[in-house]
């Protein structure tokens, strides 16, 4: 049956005038041009040197472009954006307290209101239809549901897995994830992401692991044989990502506090 779930910890922003896509092309790590009724883009804002600072997935309704962002970013996200601006005819705001964002896989979607914007999740196969709504859905899941199923994809969750600042999008997979346009030109941080890519210089990874005990903190060490190998980043009910040593030249076991870290691979 086709779970579908609220995520309360998600918002909208909206992206109005006839600059909109230009606008965004620049500053982002994937076409924007892409982003359609119907089709959703996975993308990253990074720093002129090439460090993740936020991810969102964009919406078009034809009119707009309407970024699925973390919540707690949006006042962040809304400053940065608004120092690019300049003289193109682009309004950007937070999209009212009306707007929700939905989950719903396992399953397909069930016809929606008109008003509601429908589209695949971009960044995995099972990953199942993104809802953005400017009014409340019916549910028959819980947000620490969707999380549970994102962990066993192996989707990394923004703020919760990337450090500010700091990520490389290829450290995170993004490039998997399908947030990274090669063909596109260029955009803020650019120059790096592609050096990272040809010269295969990442050195560590984000990796879904599973947890035999309980699940510590994020930032918690992970540790082969007394060296710390990588931390901690989300986690749930068994499951969790971690950013761990690339290559991982440790065999383990691994352990994170009072647990046993296990490596998995990703679901088909």
């Amino acid at each position: 049956m086709t779970q579908i779930a609220e995520l309360p910890e998600r918002g909208v922003i909206t992206l109005a005038g006839a600059d909109r896509v230009a606008f965004l092309q620049g500053l982002v790590s994937n076409d924007v041009a892409l982003a359609a009724p119907g089709q959703a883009v996975f993308a990253a804002l990074l720093t002129p040197h090439g460090r993740w600072l936020a991810d969102f997935l964009i919406f078009s309704d034809g009119e707009r472009l309407l970024l699925d962002c973390a919540r707690a970013q949006i006042p962040d996200l809304l400053r940065r954006l608004g120092r690019y601006r300049l003289r193109m005819a682009v309004t950007l705001a937070e999209a009212g307290p009306e707007w929700r964002v939905h989950a719903a896989w396992d399953g397909p979607a069930p016809p929606f209101p008109a008003a509601v914007l429908a589209a695949a999740d971009p960044r995995h196969p099972r990953a199942g239809t993104r809802l953005l709504s400017p009014a409340p859905l019916a549910t028959n899941a819980s947000p620490d549901s969707w999380d549970a199923h994102r962990l066993l994809l192996g989707i990394p969750d923004g703020p919760r897995d990337l450090e500010a600042e700091k990520t490389l999008l290829l450290e995170a997979r993004y490039d998997e994830f399908g947030a990274i346009s090669w063909a596109k030109g260029c955009y803020m941080g650019q120059e790096l992401t592609a050096r990272t890519r040809y010269r295969g210089l990442v050195k560590r990874r984000l990796v879904p692991v599973g947890i035999e005990g309980p699940c510590p903190p994020p930032g918690t060490a992970i540790l082969a044989d007394g060296e710390e190998i990588g931390t901690l980043r989300s986690g749930r009910d068994g499951l969790a990502l971690a950013m761990l040593a690339h290559p991982l030249a440790a065999a383990g076991p691994f352990t994170c506090a009072a647990s046993a870290v296990i490596p998995r691979a990703d679901p088909a």
